[in-house]
């Protein structure tokens, strides 16, 4: 009986160590994974990941003090031109569009179709803050500040980080712009130009939401 017992312990111990080692390829697999990501893509995503906290906590305050804002009558979403903002907002996920294919044409080694994309991607970022600031001027011709009740301090918290997120990456893509016409960017592939665009990809996802929680959810409301 003993040693059935013994035999039995000793064969379960040799079915997990088989079984160990068979997922041991696999675990390798992964950790050597993350040991060989490139550290800007890495920094970059962990960066973005604590931004989609922060976002997201401004996203339900907005929804949080909505109803407030709406029963109590002061200034609320109604005063904006959600028609115009819609178009500025196209120009924004366009930009998306833009960036990915400069990225495809510098894997196909296009130097000139990375460059024109990348000024695209410029361009139609520097529309979008042109609306927001075209927006932002007549919310205060009409007198629609952000100390104007709770609606005013959630829009313009909001709306404002964004708009300052899309400076920073304007920021950003004009220098790799700069560094693309000295002829910086050889190889089919660049660490630089794949981290700014997951960069610029979060700010896009980001003004999906804010454009419906604030401007459609109005509309349709």
């Amino acid at each position: 009986m003993a040693r059935a017992e013994t035999a039995t312990a000793a064969g379960e111990r040799r079915a997990q160590g088989e079984a160990e080692t068979a997922d041991a390829p696999a675990v390798r697999g992964r950790l050597a994974a993350v040991e060989t990501m490139d550290p800007n893509k890495l920094g970059v995503l962990l960066f973005l990941s604590g931004e989609v906290i922060f976002f997201g906590l401004l996203v339900l305050a907005y929804v949080y003090y909505r109803g407030q804002v709406l029963a109590g009558g002061g200034p609320n979403a109604r005063v904006l031109d959600i028609g115009k903002t819609t178009i500025f907002s196209v120009c924004l996920f366009a930009s998306s569009g833009t960036i990915w294919l400069s990225e495809r044409s510098l894997a196909r080694g296009s130097q000139t179709g990375m460059r024109a994309w990348l000024f695209a991607t410029i361009a139609l970022g520097a529309v979008f803050l042109v609306g927001q600031t075209l927006e932002y001027k007549k919310l205060f011709d009409e007198g629609v500040t952000i100390r104007t009740g709770q609606f005013g301090t959630t829009f313009f918290t909001l709306t404002g980080f964004h708009g300052f997120h899309v400076s920073i990456g304007l920021v950003m893509l004009t220098i790799l712009f700069g560094l693309a016409l000295r002829g910086a960017f050889r190889g089919p592939h660049s660490s630089a130009l794949e981290s700014i665009s997951y960069y610029w990809h979060f700010v896009d996802l980001v003004w999906v939401v804010v454009l419906s929680v604030v401007y459609l959810w109005t509309l349709f409301s």
